[in-house]
Formats: C-alpha cells, structure tokens, sequence
C-alpha cells in the first residue's frame, strides 16, 4: 500500500496532475474566507461563534458550500447553482425531446448540454445570489434565535451595493464551475465532485468537535467509533450490484467474426446516488417556507395551519418529520431510477446489436425483465437512502449534533462516492504505468 503511494509521487504525470488539484482545491477554499462586499466580517464571526445554525433548506447549502454560505463570503453559493441546473437539465430530458436527441448525438450534443448548464448555473447564482442577501439583510440567516448583530450582517443597503454582492456572489459561482472544468481537465478524478468532497470534509472536524463539547469525550469516541461502521457498511452497499448476464450472438462481417462474447449490465443498489436525499430535503423546507411568509407581523396569534406546520416541519427531530422525509425519499428513489434507466431503450440496444439474455426473449419480454430487476434492486436502495439520511437527525435529538451531522446523509454518500471513484482513476492511472495499482 504504502509502496503504491510512493509510486504516485514518483510518476511525473501523476504527480503534476494531483499537484493542480491540490492547488485549484487551496484557490477554491481561500475564497470560502474572503467576505464579499459589504460584509461586516465581525458580527458574522460574532453570530458563527453563537453557534446559530442556517434553518431549512440552508442547511443544505451551507453544507456544499463548506461554510461560505454563513460567512457570506465570495464563494458564498459553493457548487450548489451547478449541481441544480445539472439536475434540472437532466429532467428536462423527460419533457423536452430536443435535450434527449442532444444526449444521444454524442460528444457534440453533450458540449451543448453542457453549455446549457452553464447557462443555467449563472441564471441560478443571481436567483440563489439575491435570494441569500435578502435573508442576510432580514436578520434571519441565523435563524430567529441568533445573536443581536445577526441582524445588521450587511454595512451598506444602497441599490448599487446590493447589486455589487449580486455580481460577486455569482461570479464566485461561475469561476467555481470553471475550476471544477479544470480539474477534471487537467487534474485527477471529477472537479465538481471534488470540490463538493473537499467542502464537506472541511466540515468535519467542527461537526465533530461539536459533539466532544455537548456531551463528553466518551461519547465522541463512540461517535467516531460508530461513524467508521456506517462508512464500511456504505462502501459495501455503494459497491454493491445485481449482474445480469448478457450474451451476444456471433456475426459474420466478411472473414472475420463478431460477437460471441459474455458480459453483464450492472445495476447498482444505489443508482439514484445522493439525489434523493437533496430532492427530499428541498421539498420538505417549502412548507416552513410557506409557513414563515404567513407569521402575523403584529405579534397576534398565527393561524392553526401555520402553527401547526411551524411545530411538526422545522425542526428535524420532530418525528412526523422524519417519517414524511423517509417516504419522500423512498419516493423520489423510484423515480429517478425511472427516468434515468429505461428499460426498454436497454432492450431494443441489446436487440439491435444481437445480444440476449440467457433464458429471455429479445424485445419486450427483455424490457419486462430488467424492470422487474430494477423495481426490486431499487426497493432495498430506497430503504438504505431513506435510514441512511434519518442518521444526522437522529444525532441531532440524542447526543447534540449539529444539523450538519457527517456520519450520514447526503455527507457520507458524498466523501464514499467520490472518494472511491477517485481512487479508482489513480489506481488506473498507476495501472497504465507499472502494471500493479494502488488496490489489491
């Protein structure tokens, strides 16, 4: 192991590449530091250290955004604009038939997707940019219990400074979306995956220590030592798939043959990934959301429907919450399996190309098949999604976590997901030169 890792240095290449992802990743967390306009960096210190914490989705983003969202910092948005516009693109390929033509022309169509994206990430960055502000400049960033200077974050409200924030904010997000483009260019695994890993490890240590404060050092020890089961039982699952087997018929092109060949479609325990969880966790804020616009401003009574809204759907340890959640996930499980495997497209390929599975018909009767295997592999997926994300709120009602709990959640499937895909294109890499890699 060690002697793998030693190879890696050794390698020019390789160690030029990971040199530029290690500098890029300095670059991006320096400017989750670096206060954008207009920003009184001393009660924004002053309401972090009253350890009041984002409410509803903000959670969320401030956990991407590795903390620069509560710093209200330059790279304030983190990666989430691109991670949105990436998802919306993707479902729009279900209504709109010109971006499902544009995914299946191949490199040229996927250049134009992705220029799409970008598009949509600057578009989302002013909507997200503006949006942030307002809420800064509400004094509810920290939420309604914060310290007094939670409420003037911002020196100056003219128009012109706002819309220097605005621009800040969402250049910040552009120039983010460029480095990402960069690392995976010129540097080692997926850039936007990467800087989403490196944002939420920087979470880490305040997550945990916030433990060892709250309660003891006996019981961080545990945390800890609970925390490395959950990680191998996630690295099991995430590796985990059902193989079908695939033959493909043999074929005479002039006096050579094709085909004749045995292989497999893998379909993973967990195809649908973190994008549950964030489905499930946007969906669940709109009611608070809807809630807090209704408050009585004149300090009545708000009406039942809010308070009752107010009481089961802001705070994640209220157990009405945690089952809407575990179902809302389990849901959006099965349906962005549905949309991003299609059965019947699987099918005609295999057909089209004279491959079968052993014991099935070709065509439909094969469509039929592989849905039948993906609504079954996808129901212990859902379950594992759903319990997997009830974790952080779990830690958060028993031993004093904070909201951005790491041993769980969208956190966990992250750090595991990109850290094993990571290590898979080193191990390659290290392959493609000394014919021994850095995995045994």
């Amino acid at each position: 192991m060690f002697r793998a890792i030693a190879r890696i240095f050794r390698t020019p290449d390789l160690r030029r590449k990971i040199g530029f992802t290690l500098g890029i990743v300095a670059i991006f967390r320096l400017g989750s530091f670096i206060p954008a306009p207009f920003v009184d960096y001393g009660n924004v210190q002053s309401c972090l250290a009253s350890n009041s914490g984002p409410a509803g989705l903000y959670e969320l983003v401030n956990l991407f955004s590795g903390g620069a969202l509560l710093q209200l910092s330059v790279f304030a948005l983190g990666i989430m604009p691109y991670i949105t516009a990436s998802i919306i693109v993707q479902l729009l390929r279900v209504v709109i038939p010109h971006f499902e033509t544009l995914h299946k022309e191949g490199q040229s169509g996927q250049a134009k997707l992705t220029q799409y994206t970008r598009y949509l990430t600057i578009a989302l960055g002013v909507l997200q940019s503006t949006t942030l502000i307002t809420v800064a400049r509400s004094g509810t960033l920290f939420g309604s219990t914060g310290a007094p200077e939670c409420s003037s974050l911002i020196t100056n409200e003219a128009w012109y400074a706002i819309l220097l924030m605005i621009v800040t904010m969402t250049a910040g997000t552009g120039l983010i979306m460029w480095m990402g483009e960069l690392i995976t260019e010129r540097g080692i695994g997926n850039g936007m995956s990467l800087l989403i890993f490196i944002s939420i490890a920087a979470t880490f240590p305040a997550a945990l220590w916030s433990i060892a404060v709250a309660k003891s050092f006996e019981v961080f020890l545990l945390v800890i030592a609970v925390g490395i089961l959950i990680m191998g039982a996630v690295v099991f699952v995430e590796q985990s798939q059902r193989r079908i087997p695939v033959q493909y018929a043999k074929r005479m092109v002039g006096r050579r043959t094709y085909g004749g060949n045995n292989t497999y479609i893998p379909i993973k325990v967990n195809m649908a990934g973190v994008i549950p969880v964030i489905f499930a966790s946007s969906l669940l804020y709109l009611p608070a959301l809807i809630a807090q616009f209704n408050q009585p401003a004149n300090g009545d009574l708000p009406e039942p429907w809010v308070q009752w809204v107010t009481d089961n759907f802001t705070s994640g340890d209220n157990p009405l919450y945690m089952l809407v959640y575990f179902l809302l996930i389990i849901g959006f499980t099965y349906f962005y399996v549905a949309i991003t495997f299609n059965p019947e497209e699987v099918a005609d390929n295999m057909k089209k190309y004279g491959g079968f599975i052993p014991g099935i018909r070709a065509g439909r009767p094969t469509a039929e098949y592989l849905d039948y295997v993906l609504t079954r592999v996808t129901l212990p997926g859902s379950l594992y999604l759903g319990v997997l994300a009830l974790i952080p709120l779990i830690a958060l009602a028993t031993v004093g976590a904070n909201q951005n709990f790491p041993f769980g959640g969208a956190s966990i499937l992250i750090i595991v997901g990109v850290g094993l895909e990571t290590v898979k294109q080193i191990d390659s890499q290290l392959q493609q030169r000394h014919y021994e890699g850095l995995l045994r």
